[in-house]
């Protein structure tokens, strides 16, 4: 089967203070063997980049609303009167808050539904063709 990667580079503001952010480089990624999932890759100055993977679903709802808890919360915003949408990461390591500008995650994400369009992500396991294979035998 044939899998789609659909990325996207751009600069995210990690938010320190109210008053204070610094620019952070990052990928946004999707790949359609994984069609549930976004991947953010953080190019900090580190050995290894830092890789925070959730629901697309998440991301795609924070554009507009509110939502998610735990360790990963998005929700819209403005910022100097742009739009802009706001990433709450939390782990054992630390936490984070980011903020990324909209129209390029939403653009970046229209072609991740193009991909895969919303309700469809479970066609793209194989799931399906790999149980009546198991079934056949």
């Amino acid at each position: 089967m044939h899998h789609t990667v659909v990325e996207r580079e751009l600069e995210l503001r990690l938010i320190l203070s109210p008053e204070r952010s610094i620019p952070v480089p990052a990928r946004l990624g999707y790949r359609s063997g994984d069609p549930y999932a976004v991947h953010v890759t953080f190019h900090i100055n580190s050995e290894h980049p830092v890789e925070w993977t959730f629901a697309r679903d998440l991301l795609v709802e924070g554009v507009f609303r509110p939502c998610g808890h735990g360790d990963v919360r998005v929700w819209p915003a403005k910022a100097d009167g742009r739009s802009v949408v706001l990433m709450a990461l939390s782990s054992p390591d630390g936490e984070a808050l980011l903020e990324a500008p909209v129209p390029q995650v939403s653009a970046w994400l229209e072609r991740t539904l193009r991909v895969v369009p919303p309700g469809a992500e479970g066609g793209q396991l194989g799931i399906d063709d790999e149980l009546d294979q198991l079934l056949a035998r």
